[in-house]
C-alpha cells in the first residue's frame, strides 16, 4: 500500500476556481477532512460546516473579524452566521456548486485561529 504524504493545508493558498472545474468526490472530501484538526460536518457532500462557541458576543464578533481577514487574503469567503455567542461557518465553492481544496484550506486556516 502506498503511504500518502499529509496535505499541508495551513501553508497553501486558495486558487481562484472557475465554473467547469469538478467538485470533490466523496473520497477526496474524506481525504481532506482527515487533514483538519477539528470535526467539520459534511452537508449533502457539497459543503462543510462547523460551529464555534464563545464566552461573549464581543469575542464571537472578534473571531468573525479574524475569519473575514483570512477570507479577504485568500479570496475565498465562507457563509457566516452569528447567534449571540455561537458562530456557524459554512464553506463551499460557489462557482462549482461543491467542495474544492480551497474550502479545506480555509477551514484549516480558521482552525489555526483557535490553537
Amino acid at each position: 500500500m502506498i503511504q500518502r504524504k499529509p496535505i499541508d493545508l495551513l501553508h497553501k493558498k486558495c486558487i481562484p476556481c472557475e465554473g467547469g472545474t469538478p467538485a470533490f468526490k466523496k473520497e477526496q472530501v474524506k481525504e481532506y477532512l482527515s487533514q483538519l484538526q477539528t470535526a467539520w460536518e459534511v452537508i449533502d457532500g457539497r459543503k462543510i460546516k462547523r460551529e464555534f462557541l464563545f464566552k461573549s458576543f464581543k469575542e464571537a464578533i472578534g473571531f468573525v473579524n479574524k475569519v473575514a481577514d483570512i477570507a479577504e487574503q485568500e479570496g475565498h469567503h465562507p457563509d457566516i452566521y452569528v447567534y449571540y455567542t455561537k458562530v456557524q461557518l459554512v464553506l463551499w465553492t460557489h462557482a462549482i456548486g461543491g467542495l474544492s481544496e480551497n474550502d479545506f484550506i480555509m477551514a484549516r486556516k480558521i482552525e489555526n485561529l483557535l490553537f
